[in-house]
């Protein structure tokens, strides 16, 4: 399984969000060049976060994007779900029913035990990735930085958030 880096870019854009003043946002822009990542990329990530229902965004002069709830209630899933698609990462093409030795279709009612292994390790995939919240990230990095890296970001993002006018869902 490989997960683009569009979820790696999405969750750093995501945790940046944490940290917004009430009535702000961030530009697509900024958070690409805060990230050094082309601003158009960064731009479909969010776009894809706004349609999830993860951020909220506002266009024009004051636009921008900002979480469309608490940290608490946005996990890594939702997220990669977001980014990904909920399509499974396998889908068995019921190989077992081709070539010499083929099963027949009636005897294939339940999944064989290759899928029923790929299914099981994408719920346990899932299931980890519904456990930690941007909160969790959040905290996570905080207790992982310097003051001065915190005092940093903070400047930064004090500078870049835009007070934001109409939001749009979606």
């Amino acid at each position: 399984m490989q997960i683009s880096k569009g979820v790696e870019w999405a969750v750093h854009a995501a945790a940046l969000m944490v940290g917004l003043p009430e009535e702000r946002g961030l530009k697509a822009e900024a958070l690409a060049r805060y990230h050094e990542v082309p601003t158009a990329y960064m731009a479909k990530q969010l776009q894809a976060l706004s349609k999830g229902g993860i951020v909220q965004s506002s266009r024009g002069a004051h636009g921008g994007y900002r979480l469309a709830r608490p940290a608490t209630d946005i996990s890594l899933w939702d997220i990669t779900a977001a980014i990904e698609g909920y399509a499974p990462a396998f889908r068995c093409t019921e190989i077992r029913q081709n070539g010499p030795c083929a099963l027949a279709r009636k005897d294939c009612k339940t999944p064989c035990q290759i899928a029923a292994s790929f299914a099981a390790a994408e719920e346990a995939f899932r299931d980890s990735l519904k456990s930690v919240s941007l909160a969790d990230i959040s905290a996570q990095f905080v207790a992982g930085s310097s003051q001065e890296h915190l005092l940093d970001i903070m400047h930064w993002v004090s500078s870049e958030a835009e007070p934001l006018g109409h939001s749009q869902q979606g």
